[in-house]
């Protein structure tokens, strides 16, 4: 999660932008289930909202707002679940 952050870096993402996303990250990385767990719920719901606004606002496309939601989803229980 660390060099999606990296990659994207100050070109893309502003600083609050790039906590929002370790925020979220971290939150799902100890999350057993999003069900009961409303911080790592809401914390995935700013990372959706934020990818809306990087595609609205042309600094990232479609396909790399997907990437990004992915690679943050990977952090928690979706992850564990696929394996």
């Amino acid at each position: 999660m660390v060099k999606v952050v990296e990659d994207l870096g100050g070109a893309k993402l502003h600083r609050d932008e790039q906590d929002t996303i370790r925020a979220a990250a971290d939150a799902l990385v100890f999350c057993r289930d999003l069900n009961d767990d409303p911080a790592a719920e809401e914390a995935l719901a700013s990372v959706y909202e934020l990818a809306d606004l990087l595609v609205e606002s042309d600094r990232l496309s479609s396909d790399g707002a997907q990437k990004l939601v992915l690679d943050v989803e990977s952090c928690g229980p979706f992850a564990r679940r696929a394996a």
